[in-house]
Formats: structure tokens, C-alpha cells, sequence
């Protein structure tokens, strides 16, 4: 497997319920009208990215794979095979999942709306603080999901594999501090680029991982930021004003030899 020679350590917030509703509003249905088959393979898509990268997963987002899986074996079924569910109350076997699906997104958005009333709330205060300029780009790191990083590493992976060759040998050999350290000669302070022009040169599919690690690594030690135009929009990446100089910086990434 590409990354068993490298590990970075990636905190995910989200869990699996998250993932299905990114899904759910990616695809732009409804969630009573979800395809239990297209989301476990969506699904399934992302779980294998997070392996194939070496990112820990908490045990409940394999506990979600199974019990999809489990669904969608039972929706290929005729309703009188179905088998027995002592709680069940409908013939649908996906209502279980939608209930939970629907009661989590209250949940979200009630939490949404509270916190967009504590922003408003600090703005009432009779001092306010001194104008400042607002950047007019969107989408600051804080509102880029870790899953729409992963759909468009998936899609850079995808065009690289159907315009390689892969069964091409490639001598060089990357790590992720390398990488880091190619990242932070290129980019100064304040420029940016689009997340897909990083994996321009690259030669070979485990570099393409490599990369997209450096990327994460990066995004952890507050180098760089991530801002998307729109709703599933476009990713780009920018070099922070304050960041440090590479010579300030110790580059610490978990390798395994």
C-alpha cells in the first residue's frame, strides 16, 4: 500500500454522520429520498482514502461502513426475504438510518444558529473596536471540511491515473518533509495557489500522496490556510502573512522506515 512508509497524525472532528450528510448535500437530494447502494459506495470511496493515507479513524466511522454495507444487502433483497427486525416498524429498512440522519442535522443546525447568534451578539457592545479591512475572498480555513480536502485529493488522484502510465518506474523518492520543505521554498507569505497546481509535477502516485500529507501537515502548523469559492467550489491554498520562516520552523512528521 502507497502509505504505509509515511503516517501523519490528522485530527477529524467530524464523524460519521457528518460524512453522510456531506454526501447527502453534495448529491443535492433529500435525505428521505437517499440511495442506500450510491451513499455506502461514496461512502466506502472516502474510508478507503483515509486508509490509503494513513489517517486514524475512529471506530464508529467502520461501525457506519458495516451497518451501511448490511443495508444495502438487505435493500437487494424482496421485501418478503427480508429478514426479521424485532424493532422494526417499517418495511424500508433505510428509516432507521434517515431518523438518525434527520434528528443529527436538527441538532447541527440548531448548534449553527446559536453560534451565528453569539457572533451577532459581540458586535452590540457600545465600544467598538477600530475598522479593519475584511478580506474578501470566502471560505477561511474553519469553513473547508477535512471531507472536501479528501473529494479534491480524490479527483487530483483520479486525473493522474487515467493520464499516467502507472506501471512507469519512477527513481525518486519523496517523503513528506520533503515535500513540506519544497512547499515552504515556493510559496511566500501571502501567495496562493489552486489546490490542483500543487500536484502538477508530480511523477508517480505515492508523490501525489506525499503531497497532499505535506498539505495536511502544513494546515496543522498554521502555514497555510485553505479557502473554497462557493459550495463544493474551488479549493486554494495560501501561504499565511505571518508565517514563520523555514529556518524557524522544526519539521516533525511521523515516518515510518
Amino acid at each position: 500500500m502507497e502509505g504505509d512508509d509515511y503516517k501523519v497524525r490528522l485530527e477529524i472532528f467530524e464523524g460519521p454522520l457528518d460524512l453522510l450528510l456531506y454526501l447527502i448535500k453534495k448529491d443535492e437530494v433529500d435525505i428521505q429520498n437517499i440511495s442506500i447502494a450510491r451513499i455506502t459506495s461514496q461512502y466506502l470511496d472516502y474510508i478507503e482514502t483515509f486508509r490509503m493515507l494513513n489517517i486514524d479513524l475512529a471506530a464508529e466511522f467502520i461501525v457506519m461502513a458495516a451497518n451501511l454495507m448490511y443495508l444495502k444487502s438487505r435493500t437487494l433483497l424482496p421485501r418478503q426475504e427480508q429478514p426479521p427486525e424485532e424493532d422494526a416498524e417499517e418495511d424500508d429498512p433505510r428509516w432507521e438510518l434517515i431518523r438518525q440522519l434527520i434528528e443529527y442535522k436538527k441538532f447541527k443546525d440548531a448548534a449553527g444558529f446559536l453560534s451565528q447568534k453569539e457572533v451577532e451578539q459581540e458586535d452590540r457592545f457600545a465600544l467598538q473596536p477600530e475598522p479593519q479591512e475584511v478580506d474578501p475572498d470566502p471560505a477561511p480555513l474553519a469553513e473547508v471540511s477535512i471531507f472536501d480536502l479528501i473529494r479534491a485529493f480524490q479527483n487530483v488522484l483520479k486525473r493522474f491515473e487515467e493520464s499516467h502510465d502507472l506501471g512507469d518506474i519512477v527513481d525518486d523518492r519523496f517523503t513528506v518533509a520533503d515535500k513540506i520543505e519544497l512547499l515552504l521554498n515556493t510559496f511566500a507569505p501571502g501567495q496562493a495557489a489552486r489546490f490542483d497546481e500543487l500536484f502538477a509535477s508530480a511523477a508517480s502516485k505515492p508523490e501525489v500522496i506525499v503531497t497532499f500529507l505535506a498539505i495536511l501537515e502544513l494546515m496543522k502548523m498554521n502555514q497555510f490556510m485553505i479557502r473554497q469559492r462557493g459550495v463544493f467550489g474551488e479549493i486554494e491554498l495560501e501561504r499565511r502573512d505571518n508565517a514563520a520562516n523555514l529556518e524557524e520552523i522544526e519539521i516533525t512528521v511521523d515516518e515510518q522506515s
